[in-house]
């Protein structure tokens, strides 16, 4: 009889270049057979301290849907990380968001989804950055890579065993954003002149690739058969935002075929293939998104 596989420890970390300016988050997941699972990504304008919470949403997101009941420890370098939510959110909740110098709190969408995500089966550990500690040190390379505009190589849970420990992408839950932050962003960026427009979009391309087959190895109907399939997907993407169709961040991901964190961890606008991809706003425990074809949004923006 095997052993059910768990997870046993969790590292993030973020970086940024310039500050605010092109960033990266990384997660290392450790299981307690040994194996490894990595994610990552990028965004084009950012700050080090959202990279740093992105990190930790994904890699909350990534524990709950695993449904896991066994607590893991969530290692960070990033004291401030977890002063923000072991122990100031409460009272930011109670002053209404603000700091006790009046001034709002930074980062509030993200440290609701931070608050909402966390449980008593994580326990948030400090761990000194750059001092030699293999997770840490991992994510530190991988979460530069992004910043730096590299995809890294992600060590991913074989093709054959996935299926019994990635979470499915419905079974994500979905990041709980401000709605007024939402509405106060999109409406900024659509004022905003197209150079400061473009900066603002964070291009978001498939960042790994799942271990196995490689395309070249695969025989030519089969890669017939994934390019007509590819453009499938395409048309539906395109009708979607020609009919100004909003669809969910797991409907979205399904679209992508990616993790629903993958979405959900993004940020408000970003770029993905032909399409600019917009959080409109929230319903119940959904968040909504629209799709625009990059060529006319930059047309109309010129």
């Amino acid at each position: 009889m095997s052993t059910q596989r768990t997870i046993q420890s969790i590292y993030t970390d973020g970086a940024c270049t310039g500050n605010p300016g092109p960033g990266g988050w990384a997660v290392v997941i450790y299981y307690n057979d040994g194996s490894v699972h990595e994610m990552g990504d990028a965004s084009r304008h950012t700050t080090n301290n959202k990279m740093e919470m992105q990190a930790a949403i994904a890699a909350l997101q990534f524990l709950e849907a695993s449904a896991q009941t066994e607590p893991i420890t969530l290692y960070t370098d990033s004291e401030y990380l977890i002063n923000c939510v072991t122990k100031w959110v409460q009272g930011w909740k109670k002053k209404g968001w603000k700091k006790s110098d009046g001034n709002p709190v930074q980062n509030q969408d993200l440290l609701e989804t931070l608050d909402e995500l966390n449980s008593r089966l994580v326990k948030w550990q400090h761990v000194r950055g750059h001092s030699g500690n293999i997770g840490n040190e991992r994510c530190d390379v991988i979460a530069r890579s992004f910043a730096n505009g590299k995809i890294p190589s992600l060590q991913q849970l074989s093709s054959a065993n996935a299926h019994k420990t990635l979470p499915k992408t419905s079974e994500i839950n979905v990041a709980k954003v401000s709605d007024s932050d939402i509405n106060s962003t999109i409406i900024n960026t659509k004022s905003q002149e197209s150079s400061t427009f473009a900066s603002d979009i964070t291009v978001m391309e498939p960042s790994t690739a799942p271990a196995g087959t490689t395309i070249e190895e695969k025989p030519s109907e089969v890669r017939v058969s994934q390019l007509r399939n590819l453009v499938e997907t395409l048309h539906i993407a395109d009708e979607i935002a020609e009919k100004g169709y909003l669809i969910t961040s797991s409907e979205l991901a399904d679209l992508m075929d990616v993790h629903a964190s993958a979405v959900t961890s993004r940020g408000d606008q970003w770029r993905w293939r032909n399409w600019i991809v917009s959080r409109v706003r929230r319903e119940g425990n959904q968040i909504l998104w629209e799709l625009e074809r990059g060529d006319q949004v930059e047309n109309a923006e010129s």
